[in-house]
């Protein structure tokens, strides 16, 4: 990029951040937050600012849980767009990719870019991008070109998608970058598909491994563009939600979660009220299916004498044939 080009962009920020736009553009607003609440100058030539190793060690330890979860999908995603001059980043909570994929005919590019492990680009200290703004809008966004606050970041296409954990929190964000000038509007539409669907995968990942030993529920989005996830428990209490099921069931995504029954959330308020003996059926018959109806193998495996059980199954008109 040429200097006029460089004189132009800066320009054209501090132009629409003199507008008073910001209430109508979520660009300008990140433009607005990156000049007068960071203090970033547009026209700013300072390279990224990057972790040191023992620093990036520790902000990976810190994301174990984020990077074990997104390691295969990145993989995936990366063999999907890393032939067309992307490269795929992982960045923790606070906007520092802890993991990449590239191809290694770009890294040297990528690098220079700071699209990297251990570069910092929260909005603090790049002004808009993808990572950085995602972090703080917390949403699936684009960051385009000439939308970027920097100047020297306006040869980057950036798409990113918010990852939330196991308890409904921004846990990182998923990004594909590009330094492509002939990326088009249908290309771009498909990049914005992927990440949406990768982070999407990943914090189902991250949820199956927070409750392991708990059934795991989907439920359907009302937008019919993916559901979330429900952990439900050997007592049909649900135990855990992911923040799409939360938005989908109209629970409170900001708060930590209350176990609550499984027939109350899913079913509807009236569903609280079945009978203990509706209860207890459905133990007897379970037992029964698990011991393949040997009368004997369910009463030890529920902990009562083969008499009691054969009254039990008598009083609810179950049999054992």
């Amino acid at each position: 990029m040429n200097k006029r080009e460089l004189v132009r962009h800066a320009a054209q920020v501090e132009a629409a951040i003199a507008s008073g736009h910001a209430a109508k553009s979520a660009v300008v607003a990140s433009w607005c937050r990156s000049s007068r609440f960071h203090q970033l100058d547009p026209a700013g030539n300072r390279p990224p600012l990057r972790l040191t190793d023992a620093e990036l060690a520790r902000a990976r330890e810190a994301a174990a849980p984020l990077l074990q979860a997104a390691r295969p999908v990145m993989d995936r995603l990366h063999q999907a767009v890393g032939a067309t001059g992307c490269c795929v980043l992982l960045a923790a909570e606070h906007g520092v990719p802890v993991d990449r994929r590239g191809a290694a005919a770009d890294d040297a590019t990528f690098a220079s870019w700071g699209l990297w492990t251990g570069a910092i680009w929260s909005e603090e200290y790049e002004g808009t991008n993808g990572i950085g703004t995602c972090l703080v809008e917390k949403r699936p966004l684009t960051i385009d070109r000439d939308q970027h606050f920097f100047t020297r970041n306006t040869l980057l296409s950036c798409t990113a998608s918010p990852i939330y954990d196991q308890d409904a929190k921004l846990a990182g964000v998923l990004d594909i970058s590009s330094c492509r000038a002939d990326r088009t509007e249908g290309f771009a539409d498909l990049i914005t598909l992927a990440v949406s669907e990768a982070a999407r995968r990943i914090e189902a990942e991250m949820f199956k491994a927070a409750f392991s030993k708990a059934r795991i529920v989907l439920v359907p989005a009302p937008d019919g563009q993916g559901g979330g996830l429900l952990a439900v428990d050997a007592d049909d209490l649900v135990i855990g939600a992911t923040r799409a099921a939360r938005v989908a069931l109209g629970l409170a995504s900001d708060r930590a979660f209350q176990p609550m029954p499984a027939a109350d959330l899913l079913c509807g308020p009236g569903a609280g009220l079945e009978q203990l003996g509706d209860v207890e059926r459905g133990v007897l018959q379970r037992a029964l299916l698990r011991a393949q109806g040997n009368v004997s193998a369910a009463a030890k495996a529920l902990g009562v004498s083969r008499a009691t059980l054969h009254r039990k199954l008598k009083r609810f008109g179950l049999n054992t044939h």
